[in-house]
């Protein structure tokens, strides 16, 4: 999978407005949806609470609908519970639960 300038760009602004509104999500990977190759799914932290959960939900869809008509990549942000975080040698990382 090759990700460009732009879309490196994108998926890191849009994880910026997403931490704005959600601290406690964190970025776990960008892959390739399954059925399209053009479309990038951003694997994210769900919160804990599944109303703020439902509110990640509808502000990535919102911030991918605009990069979709603005830009013309499709990224769908998805959020995901089976993930935790550590602390390995001064590194954050997310690891399966």
């Amino acid at each position: 999978m090759r990700i460009n300038f732009k879309q490196e760009e994108l998926i890191e602004k849009l994880m910026n407005d997403i931490k704005n509104e959600f601290p406690e999500v964190g970025l776990i990977s960008v892959v390739e949806g399954p059925e399209d190759p053009e479309t990038l799914w951003i694997n994210v932290t769900a919160p804990e609470d599944e109303d703020r959960e439902m509110a990640l939900i509808e502000l990535s869809g919102d911030k991918g609908m605009d990069i979709l008509l603005d830009y013309g990549y499709h990224l769908l942000v998805m959020p995901r519970r089976k993930w935790r975080k550590e602390n390995v040698a001064d590194k954050e990382i997310l690891m399966a639960a």
